[in-house]
């Protein structure tokens, strides 16, 4: 199980983000790339420590094809001056649920990384692990890019697979659910809904967002029971 994070968000002045004390953790960094989230000074600092602790750069884009290029770029040209190689995209936000929800956006992405690749080696394309993980799979594979599929280690989900708005209760985990998820991922591939429902999940890697205190803080403790034999 590889373990990832959404970071490098602040911008200017505004600060969010706990990238020093989750990076010696993780394997994946999604890093965002400017516009709404991620200036050029955070991003620069987010890819040292990625380079400190070898760990595998994404790209965190927050629009479609033209912006997706613009980005993806950016972050690529400044992660060889760190000399790392980006390995993946992850959508940012909006853009993430847009494409898992609609079709048109999900096959603007597709497109977009398709022609990016450009005979080069294709950057893997990150998504959330639902119920129609096969069907995603069967898309990206027709339009030659690599998917990895997601879990979610401190969100709750509803009984639909989709992850629970922010702004209703128990959307967003403690520590105790946080582990206890993380666990039941790793023992069954599973998680339990609001509800109570078992739902199944195939998934290539899991996700902790870097501005949740309780993930930030359970970090080591994610990272030993994802690893565990």
């Amino acid at each position: 199980m590889l373990l990832n994070c959404d970071l490098g968000e602040s911008y200017g002045c505004w600060s969010m983000g706990h990238e020093a004390s989750v990076m010696p953790f993780i394997d994946q960094a999604s890093i965002a790339c400017g516009f709404h989230a991620g200036d050029p000074l955070t991003i620069q600092r987010t890819l040292a420590l990625a380079a400190q602790h070898q760990v595998a750069i994404g790209a965190h884009p927050d629009e479609i094809i033209a912006n997706l290029h613009y980005q993806v770029a950016a972050l690529q040209g400044m992660a060889r001056t760190a000399g790392l190689t980006l390995s993946y995209v992850k959508p940012h936000g909006a853009l993430y649920h847009d494409m898992m929800h609609t079709p048109e956006v999900r096959t603007a992405l597709l497109q977009a990384m398709a022609s990016y690749a450009s005979g080069d080696e294709p950057l893997a394309l990150v998504m959330q692990a639902t119920a129609q993980a096969e069907e995603h799979r069967a898309q990206a594979q027709a339009a030659g890019v690599p998917l990895l599929l997601e879990a979610f280690a401190d969100r709750c989900y509803g009984d639909d697979g989709s992850l629970l708005p922010r702004n209703q209760a128990g959307a967003v985990h403690n520590r105790q659910r946080i582990l206890a998820q993380v666990a039941q991922l790793r023992e069954s591939s599973s998680v339990t809904t609001h509800s109570g429902r078992i739902l199944a999940l195939q998934y290539d890697t899991l996700c902790v967002h870097g501005d949740n205190p309780e993930g930030v803080a359970a970090i080591a403790d994610i990272r030993a029971l994802a690893t565990a034999g």
